[in-house]
């Protein structure tokens, strides 16, 4: 296949793409991916240091998990997760709650984390109101913070930027600081303390956070931030919920982000790297007093569903992924490439003047850009559009990678490499940062 035309891209509407891009056809179309890397229509090969987009934790053309979605397709291909269900569910919600902390016991499946964050908001809403408490319906989440798109998860997303064209949005959905540049932590969670005192403790009903946020910028929280978050949900009647979209599976270094800032939330959502994108999956995790509390009141039904929630495909996939996950070792593969690939960072920071900041853990992390560090001089943010919308995109793609520049915040780029990427695939990942930073330098040199 030859360059693509304008032509090829006419009848598609691209999600988050700028209208220049798609009419002159200059997004780069993908046909093949094998382990950490892509091909383009052009043969060229590209590494994935983005994971698709935080998602393909056991890399790219696993036949296994290919014949595991085509085995469950001649077997079972559809029925619904109403009043009824089937063996692949089954499986993949034992298999699945066995690895989440404490007592986080029952999964609730969709199909995305918008719908997954969508599902934790409802369960909030008609678990209060099941409990005599039909006022706690606020929910309190952090500006900066990426929840999703659909109009719950956006309501409780912090970025102006993809709000602002949706206004006015739910109400109901209050915001404090997030944790970027918090050293006390304690100090740091207190806000939501705050918040609800201001909003009155018998109004909120769900405080949502990432255990390292996205938006931002991969930030981690300062110790003790989440067990102060638990404690303020247990002391106002507010659940408590985890937004594992990007943390859980791995990414983090541990099935669960909630495994490392020590804390079991009320609920917990997932999606992306369940399947590693080999088929969408989204789903809430939910402590079992919380469900029991529910099921067993006057109405007894969570009054909530999708068609596609524990589809059977996505289901198997899920199994054959995690399962591959588990026996293969890829938690194993981060924890003891992710100091190697820490130390690679703080390196490239070190020796350019540009990055004002290394942040992240496990395989996510941002590198913040700036004109001069030492010197005290950030891009302005007419600078921050135009480097991020202009200059990055092509140097990022010069460079032979698939990473993504980032302005909600400060200008970044942000790193999240498949988890069976080893030192081969991390020093490919560092050079081409490094020469994507250097490049960047050049446009703001003063």
């Amino acid at each position: 296949m030859g360059a693509t035309r304008p032509d090829d891209l006419k009848h598609m509407v691209l999600h988050f793409t700028k209208g220049k891009a798609w009419r002159d056809a200059s997004v780069p179309i993908y046909v093949r991916g094998d382990g950490c890397h892509l091909w383009d229509e052009n043969g060229r090969r590209y590494l994935d240091g983005l994971a698709g987009l935080f998602v393909v934790q056991i890399g790219h053309g696993r036949s296994d998990l290919a014949h595991a979605a085509a085995k469950q397709m001649e077997q079972l291909a559809y029925t619904p997760s109403w009043a009824a269900t089937h063996p692949p569910a089954i499986e993949a919600s034992k298999l699945v709650t066995s690895l989440a902390p404490g007592d986080l016991d029952a999964v609730f499946w969709v199909t995305s984390g918008s719908e997954a964050v969508e599902s934790a908001i409802k369960f909030t809403r008609q678990y209060h109101r099941s409990q005599g408490n039909p006022e706690k319906t606020k929910v309190i989440s952090r500006r900066l913070s990426y929840h999703g798109t659909t109009m719950g998860a956006l309501s409780a997303t912090g970025l102006d930027s993809i709000r602002e064209p949706f206004l006015p949005l739910l109400g109901g959905f209050l915001k404090v600081d997030s944790t970027l540049g918090a050293t006390d932590g304690v100090a740091a969670a207190e806000q939501f303390e705050e918040a609800i005192l201001a909003a009155g403790p018998e109004t909120v009903g769900m405080i949502i956070a990432e255990p390292v946020q996205n938006g931002g910028g991969a930030l981690v929280p300062p110790p003790g931030y989440w067990q102060e978050l638990r404690r303020i949900c247990d002391k106002y009647n507010v659940l408590l919920t985890a937004d594992e979209v990007i943390n859980s599976f791995g990414r983090l270094g541990h099935w669960f982000g909630s495994e490392m800032v020590g804390v079991v939330p009320d609920m917990l959502t997932f999606a992306k790297g369940a399947t590693s994108g080999y088929a969408p999956v989204g789903g809430v995790l939910i402590r079992r007093q919380r469900v029991d509390e529910l099921l067993d009141s006057a109405n007894g039904t969570f009054t909530h569903g999708a068609t596609w929630g524990g589809h059977p495909v996505s289901m198997a996939v899920t199994i054959a992924n995690v399962t591959a996950m588990r026996d293969e070792g890829v938690l194993d593969n981060v924890q003891e490439h992710a100091g190697y690939f820490r130390d690679q960072l703080d390196a490239i920071a070190a020796s350019h003047d540009n990055v004002s900041e290394v942040r992240g853990t496990g395989y996510f992390y941002a590198v913040e850009l700036t004109v001069s560090r030492d010197r005290g001089i950030d891009l302005t943010d007419d600078q921050t559009v135009r480097l991020v919308n202009e200059h990055l995109p092509r140097m990022i793609q010069d460079a032979g990678l698939l990473i993504r520049a980032d302005n909600r915040g400060k200008a970044k780029l942000m790193l999240s490499p498949p988890l069976i990427a080893k030192t081969e695939e991390l020093d490919e990942l560092i050079a081409g940062v490094d020469q994507v930073v250097s490049r960047a330098a050049e446009v703001h040199a003063v």
